[in-house]
């Protein structure tokens, strides 16, 4: 096989040039990954290690949810009520039970209705009406 040199120095150009720490290229049944992994101690750009230590501690307070998380079965579309203008599924503060539907995912053309794992209260409603989701992601939780 041949490596082509010019285009990963044109990638990697592409890197400092857009400030990235990866880019992929592929074409037919060629594919070049191209990332850097270097740190530099006089650069402006990075933050002293008690401000890295801060935003970390907010955005895991933020993303730490308790309660019962119904998640996603499928990659799809999400859809809060059976048709555009119909009542919705659920709503923030509604009780529902173990097996009452509370989304549609959408896969393929095909509206896979989307079971309550638990039963308990709506907390938060984790994604909008026809956002993507992907599989594991939430959708619900319950408290």
């Amino acid at each position: 096989m041949k490596i082509n040199k010019k285009i990963i120095k044109e990638l990697s150009d592409y890197l400092e040039e857009f400030n990235l720490t990866e880019l992929e290229y592929t074409e037919k049944d060629t594919k070049i990954k191209v990332s850097k992994n270097n740190i530099s101690v006089n650069s402006q750009n990075i933050p002293s290690p008690k401000t890295d230590v801060n935003n970390l501690n907010i955005n895991l307070s933020e993303k730490t949810k308790t309660g019962v998380e119904v998640k996603s079965p499928i990659i799809g579309t999400a859809y809060h009520a059976p048709e555009p203008g119909a009542k919705k599924f659920v709503e923030i503060g509604k009780k529902i039970k173990k097996g009452d539907t509370v989304m549609i995912v959408e896969a393929m053309k095909t509206m896979n209705h989307v079971p309550s794992t638990a039963d308990g209260v709506v907390k938060e409603i984790c994604v909008e009406d026809g956002q993507p989701v992907e599989f594991g992601q939430n959708l619900l939780i319950l408290d």
